[in-house]
């Protein structure tokens, strides 16, 4: 009797489209280095007509099924979303990251800000806007853009140029070909940014039968490229030719991991070693060879020796204005680059010699071409006096010789910054964004670990903070997480203290009361605007915003979202408080009113703000003279390139 044959195993599933997303979703992984994690620690998402009966039923059936699988957060405002999953993406050294959901409308282009943030800093953050029909079955749709020259134009159009990858599921066989883009752009550190996948609402509810090769798990390995041997020789060659060389750190040293072979090279080579806004940790602030911030908002230190550096080498930055102080950093007639960077676009900047390469593995590379060349030991003093001058600096700021130096007995906001940074445990995070303290801790935070600064400072973007540290505490729960913010930046998004509060995350936030936007009112001071605009006041008499400070109490918002509140006035109640928000474990807010007219120390350097070139204001014209004796002194730093290189 012949035995019957076993039963075929099918070849298709048959799921709606947002079925299928969130299945495939759950399979994705990344690894690098042997180490191997899903991609998606989950889905945030918030609900309404466009995604509540598509994606949002198939979260639902996935977290009863498939327990775990993508995991669902529901998130309070859809920009914070983006921030909350991008903020989670750089404290996972780009390797894992979320995916959001929202409704076509406002609720998606809400997302245009994060898509923008996640970009410009090169992290990765899936976005799955719901759309307007595929079939136009009931158009004109609530919330649809009509226009009368275009049909198949929709809103979230508005993500194509803030977006690395675009695509728009119009029909159920393009979703394998779209995830599978998405996939590649969101584990490329090279080309990674926001990706988005938008959904008609009518096509996430359509059924397909799909291949079952289409939920397997896959696996994404993140490569290493190693530096072309003849672009190794040339960055070798000009590095020994220097007499006076700077290393500025960029945010690719800390995605790389590469901050022991930074060590071990800096150390080796005595090439001091100045740090941008995404590479602060590169170094911890008292290696040796750590100078510091770089740039407009950098040290004496790090300033001094960029004045003064004959030979650059750039690892893993992408040359922001604020770390080239608006190209008047480097001052040197002669200057040259040696850049390194796995994105041939920041590779190639500036002239000079491009090295195409992952940076962990180009600083090994360098290390042993340049085995027994070091810089001479007048240099290494030099470095280390600077460095030395500088903490003295910071020292005076943090503990001045009256403490609460400010107006009436209010802190500082540098004595603020030094509690904290006293307080806190050296594997920490510091997260901040927007304001004037993303300058001050660029230049005084003492960063101890390599992932203890969490500065956004590609867009600046108020808001980002609170729900930045939320994901930062969700990526590493067994790191405390001060979160600075300013009275400005809390205003405009506090929401996802009510998703810490849901989902159990201690966050601290360190709430800092100045009645106004105060980095762009001493900016405005210095450009010759006097702080027009920039102070939160009831408008007076003659109709100007110089009246009396709002009575605005953000403690009793703070503690209206269901978080705990602490309120300190002076040095010894903020220790205090900062000390009992970190034994608890809870999310805390700590506030503290400062003086906004007291500055941090200066960096000695320039930021390129242009200042009316006519005014009736002396203080204007004044500014303008500052100016341009500033704009005489930029560099196009397009530097020849070296002789039979080609770079």
């Amino acid at each position: 009797m012949t035995a019957p044959s076993p039963t075929p195993t099918p070849a298709t599933v048959r799921l709606t489209v947002a079925q299928a997303t969130v299945r495939f979703l759950a399979q994705q992984y990344s690894e690098r280095d042997g180490h191997r994690q899903r991609l998606f620690a989950g889905c945030l998402g918030i609900f309404g007509h466009g995604n509540v009966a598509g994606l949002g039923q198939a979260l639902l059936q996935a977290e009863i099924d498939e327990p775990g699988a993508l995991p669902y957060v529901l998130g309070r405002n859809e920009q914070a979303m983006v921030h909350t999953a991008v903020a989670y993406a750089r404290a996972k050294d780009r390797l894992q990251t979320w995916a959001i959901s929202t409704s076509v409308g406002p609720g998606a282009t809400n997302m245009v800000t994060g898509a923008a943030l996640a970009t410009i800093n090169r992290l990765p953050v899936l976005l799955l806007p719901a759309d307007t029909f595929a079939t136009r079955a009931a158009g004109p749709l609530l919330q649809e853009l009509e226009r009368p020259d275009s049909g198949d134009v929709t809103v979230n159009d508005a993500f194509r140029p803030v977006s690395r990858y675009f695509d728009r599921i119009w029909r159920p066989e393009q979703l394998p070909g779209a995830l599978l883009g998405a996939m590649r752009v969101l584990t490329d550190p090279a080309e990674t940014g926001a990706v988005t996948l938008c959904f008609p609402q009518d096509v996430q509810a359509e059924a397909f039968d799909w291949p079952v090769e289409l939920f397997a798990e896959r696996t994404w390995h993140i490569g290493r490229p190693l530096p072309e041997p003849t672009a190794l020789a040339r960055a070798v060659e000009v590095i020994r030719s220097a007499r006076r060389p700077l290393i500025v750190a960029g945010g690719g040293v800390i995605y790389s991991d590469a901050t022991d072979a930074l060590d071990a090279f800096a150390s080796a080579t005595g090439v001091p070693v100045g740090q941008t806004q995404a590479g602060k940790g590169a170094l911890p602030f008292d290696h040796p060879q750590s100078v510091g911030a770089i740039g407009s908002t950098g040290t004496t230190a790090a300033n001094a020796l960029a004045t003064e550096a004959d030979v650059v080498i750039g690892i893993g930055t992408r040359y922001q204005d604020f770390t080239t102080a608006s190209r008047t950093a480097f001052a040197d007639p002669g200057v040259r680059f040696v850049n390194i960077n796995v994105a041939s676009m920041d590779a190639s900047k500036n002239g000079g010699v491009t090295v195409h390469a992952d940076a962990r593995e180009a600083l090994t590379a360098l290390a042993a071409a340049l085995q027994g060349w070091s810089v001479d030991a007048g240099y290494r003093e030099r470095t280390a006096q600077l460095a030395a001058e500088w903490e003295r600096t910071v020292e005076a700021a943090f503990h001045p010789p009256t403490p609460s130096a400010g107006e009436g007995g209010r802190l500082t906001q540098n004595e603020v910054i030094g509690l904290v940074n006293e307080v806190s445990a050296p594997r920490d995070v510091v997260v901040c964004a927007a304001g004037s303290m993303p300058g001050d801790l660029h230049k005084m935070w003492r960063v101890r670990d390599r992932k203890g600064y969490h500065v956004e400072y590609g867009f600046s973007c108020m808001g980002y903070e609170v729900a930045g540290g939320l994901g930062i505490a969700m990526a590493e729960p067994d790191r405390d997480v001060f979160v600075m913010v300013g009275d400005g930046s809390y205003l405009m998004m506090a929401t996802e203290l009510v998703t810490a509060v849901q989902e159990g995350v201690k966050v601290v936030v360190v709430l800092v009361q100045n009645h106004g936007f105060a980095s762009i009112g001493a900016l405005s001071e210095q450009l010759g605007s006097q702080r027009f605009g920039t102070r939160y006041r009831r408008r007076s008499p003659n109709g100007r915003l110089e009246g009396d400070v709002l009575p605005v109490d953000l403690a009793a918002n703070a503690a209206s979202l269901g978080v705990d509140v602490l309120c300190a006035h002076d040095g010894p109640s903020l220790e205090a408080a900062l000390r009992k928000a970190k034994a608890s474990d809870r999310a805390t807010v700590v506030h503290v009113e400062t003086d906004p007219l007291v500055d941090a120390p200066s960096s000695e350097s320039w930021w390129d703000v242009p200042v009316s070139e006519v005014s009736t204001l002396s203080s204007t014209q004044q500014a303008r003279r500052t100016y341009d004796d500033w704009k005489a002194r930029q560099h196009s730093y397009l530097t020849p390139s070296e002789p039979g290189t080609g770079d």
